[in-house]
């Protein structure tokens, strides 16, 4: 399938961009996130292996929506506890 990211035409199929990100560590997500074997990954590291650019070059939209026409779920990141988190807190947060 043919997308445009950051005016530049990528021919990229499902299985490519798998490929590609096999292997890949994924960053902490925040932001949009992007499911990918189980992974989540951001959206902007996907778009920087996926083409080769800085992550300045394009944005989060661009890539959500060529990743969602290749057939990938993206979603926003999950909220993040606080670093003094604590087990006990879930009884006050309600988790």
């Amino acid at each position: 399938m043919r997308c445009v990211i950051a005016r530049f035409p990528f021919d990229l199929t499902k299985s490519e961009v798998e490929q590609s990100m096999n292997g890949i560590t994924p960053e902490p997500v925040i932001g949009l996130a992007v499911t990918i074997n189980r992974r989540v990954y951001q959206v902007m590291q996907v778009g920087e292996v996926i083409t080769r650019q800085n992550r300045r070059d394009f944005t989060s939209g661009e890539m959500r929506r060529a990743l969602t026409q290749l057939g990938f779920t993206c979603h926003d990141a999950p909220p993040v506890p606080p670093a003094s988190y604590t087990r006990a807190d879930d009884d006050l947060l309600g988790w």
